[in-house]
Order: C-alpha cells, then sequence, then structure tokens
C-alpha cells in the first residue's frame, strides 16, 4: 500500500509540473484561440469520417454476418478503432462549443462571472491536469506497443496496434492546447464583462 501511495505521489508531483509547464508555454503562443480552433475543427472533420466509415463497416458486417454467414475479425477490430478515433478526435471540439457534461441544473443559474471563475477553476485543476497526465502516460504506453510490433491476439486481426493507440497522445495534446485558449475566453469574461 504505501509503494502504491509513493508512485501516486510521483505521478501527482509529475502531473503538476507537466501541467504548470504547457500552462504557461500554452499560453505564450500568439493567437491560440485561432490555432486551437483549426486544430479542433480539423480533427472533428476526421471524426465525422471515422463515423461514416465505421457505420458503413458495421452495416456491412451485419449484412454479411446474416446473409452470407461471414464476418471479420479485422472488420470488428476496425469498427473499435474507429469508434476510438471517433470519440478521442471529438473532445477537444465538444470543449470549444462548451456542450461537455456538467450539471447544467446549477450552472445555468449563475451570472457570466460566476460560470467565468468555474471554468476558469475546472480547466485548471481539472481538464489540464488530467490531459497532461494521459499524454505523459500514454507516450511510453505506445512506444511499447510499436517496438514490440503489437497486434491482435485473435487470428485475422489487425496489426500495428500503436496506431490506434497513438490517438490518445493526438487528441489529449489538442484538449490541452483547446483548454488553454478556453482558459483565456475564461479569463476575459471574468475581467472584462459586466454582470
Amino acid at each position: 500500500m504505501m509503494d502504491f501511495l509513493s508512485n501516486l505521489s510521483n505521478y501527482i508531483d509529475y502531473t503538476i509540473l507537466a501541467t504548470m509547464i504547457s500552462v504557461i508555454i500554452l499560453s505564450f503562443i500568439p493567437k491560440i484561440d485561432l490555432l486551437a480552433e483549426n486544430l479542433s475543427k480539423f480533427f472533428m472533420i476526421i471524426s465525422v469520417v471515422t463515423l461514416i466509415l465505421m457505420t458503413l463497416i458495421v452495416s456491412y458486417d451485419v449484412i454479411a454476418r446474416k446473409l452470407w454467414h461471414g464476418g471479420s475479425i479485422a472488420m470488428q477490430e476496425l469498427e473499435w478503432h474507429l469508434f476510438d478515433i471517433t470519440f478521442l478526435f471529438s473532445i477537444a471540439y465538444t470543449l470549444a462549443r462548451d456542450k461537455h457534461v456538467r450539471v447544467d441544473i446549477f450552472y445555468d443559474k449563475f451570472s457570466p462571472k460566476v460560470k467565468a471563475v468555474i471554468q476558469i477553476i475546472t480547466i485548471i485543476f481539472f481538464v489540464v491536469p488530467l490531459a497532461t497526465l494521459i499524454v505523459v502516460e500514454a507516450i511510453p504506453f505506445v512506444q511499447m506497443s510499436y517496438e514490440m510490433h503489437e497486434r491482435s491476439g485473435d487470428p485475422g486481426g489487425l496489426c500495428c496496434r500503436w496506431i490506434i493507440k497513438s490517438t490518445m497522445i493526438w487528441a489529449f495534446i489538442i484538449v490541452l492546447i483547446q483548454s488553454i485558449a478556453e482558459l483565456k475566453k475564461a479569463y476575459y469574461k471574468f475581467k472584462y464583462i459586466e454582470e
């Protein structure tokens, strides 16, 4: 138990340090809002395309199984990979459009300044640390997958698992950039918008 707590403490220390560094570095990038907007739109387009592809592949897979008693392990795995891409690449866009999950029954009744404070606190203490932790932890995870040429354990499954695992890194780097842009917007609302 003590080893677990010690390791957890180290992870928290590294996450806090990486969070502070990423917030400081990203906040000095001029026009980070425009960069974040363009990146989140680009990844959302990828997300939409993968959703369409996933729908077509699932439809084909179901028809092939029902009509021809066929099917493919690779096709089923590809469905899951496309679902991962669809979900992960749409997170930053959802954050940019303020459509993420929260308790709206309370949030809607708050003034714009209180909403801005809540936004600032949640970004600094939850979104940025979590996104940083995922990126930091995913890098060795993907690297190990690449080095061992990881592939599906099922016969006929897909190879190159590192490709789908690397989407975690890309998705949460975009979330980090978008969260800094949202932090700047929330700060502007807090400072300059009247009650």
